[in-house]
């Protein structure tokens, strides 16, 4: 991509823009100064009535264009799991181009997965493009990789991060600067290096792919995967991240993957205000069941966690469906962009 390329703008799941015009167009002013780009808004991104329906027509819309060069969605929701299983490939096989979005958006990056066509997890209109006060540099640098740049880049921790949001509701809030707080860094574990193609997303979202019968990687495929993991605003119990862990490894896939990177667990959310001492908690608590549960089921791959991407910022937008090395010995890791 370069400058003055023009971007999809859809919502494939939660219809953000109706709701929230501000925080909209404060996102789309972001993407024209900060990157050069000219979004191109389709007819259902500011439906709050739009169907399912409605939402694949613009994804077909959006990506049969040659003269968009990527989609980006606005935001996620809870919807893409009632009707990506209806959508037809061909189109999106056809005309392939870089889709940004995570969260619900986990369902759209299986779907392109399963079709050859990466996509990157993270960067959407509302999360981080509309980010109060300014963009997060850190966030901007990983943005830039997937957007102008190609080949292997290493990702490195952010010193700090924030999940304390702002209420969308109020426009003077725009001009805030979130609280941030030092992060205590990536958690490593294992000493086998590891190497595949990223698959995974939102762990909510991923378990309603297990639930509905969606269609995943094949087991053979997995040999060749490295899983990604995060959790959302809905701050799910360690029990159920647990449970959806230990699916993974009765389903076999444990046995088979390179490697498990996991997003930093989202502990904040304006109906559960904790402290920094019960988010510490909630987090390690998180870390602990996981690496307990993928440890019972395979024993020697490397297990990063803590990360950031997904429900936290700054955030890298992984390169869902490239290759990602990991270093343990030297606790780094590459991805190809």
């Amino acid at each position: 991509m370069r400058p003055g390329d023009k971007v999809a703008i859809v919502s494939p799941s939660f219809t953000a823009p109706a709701y929230y015009p501000h925080v909209y167009q404060l996102g789309l002013q972001r993407l024209q100064e900060n990157f050069g780009l000219v979004p191109v808004e389709y007819p259902s991104t500011s439906d709050a009535n739009a169907s399912a329906a409605n939402k694949i027509r613009d994804l077909v819309a959006a990506f049969s264009d040659e003269e968009n060069k990527a989609v980006i969605a606005t935001i996620g929701g809870d919807i893409q799991v009632t009707y990506v299983k209806t959508m037809v490939s061909d189109v999106f096989v056809n005309s392939p181009k870089p889709f940004f979005g995570y969260s619900d958006n986990s369902h759209i990056a299986n779907f392109l997965f399963l079709n050859g066509i990466p996509s990157f997890y993270g960067g959407s209109v509302f999360t981080q493009f509309a980010m109060q006060g300014s963009m997060d540099e850190y966030t901007v640098k990983y943005l830039r990789h997937a957007l102008f740049d190609t080949g292997e880049i290493e990702l490195v921790p952010s010193d700090y991060f924030n999940d304390v949001d702002l209420s969308w509701g109020n426009p003077d809030l725009l001009n805030r600067t979130r609280l941030h707080e030092r992060s205590e860094g990536w958690s490593w574990e294992g000493n086998r290096p590891g190497h595949g193609k990223l698959w995974g997303g939102c762990l909510e979202s991923v378990d309603e792919m297990l639930r509905h019968d969606t269609e995943i990687p094949t087991l053979e495929s997995f040999e060749n995967i490295v899983l990604m993991f995060e959790t959302s605003e809905e701050i799910p119990h360690h029990d159920y991240v647990s449970r959806v862990v230990r699916a993974f490894g009765e389903r076999g896939i444990l046995d088979r993957v390179q490697g498990v990177l996991m997003g930093r667990a989202k502990a904040w959310e304006f109906s559960k205000q904790q402290g920094s001492q019960e988010k510490r908690k909630y987090r390690d608590q998180q870390q602990e069941v996981v690496l307990g549960m993928i440890r019972s089921y395979n024993e020697s791959i490397p297990v990063v966690q803590n990360m950031d991407f997904g429900h936290t910022d700054p955030q890298i937008a992984m390169p869902y469906g490239n290759q990602v090395k990991i270093y343990p010995s030297e606790q780094r890791i590459t991805a190809i962009f």
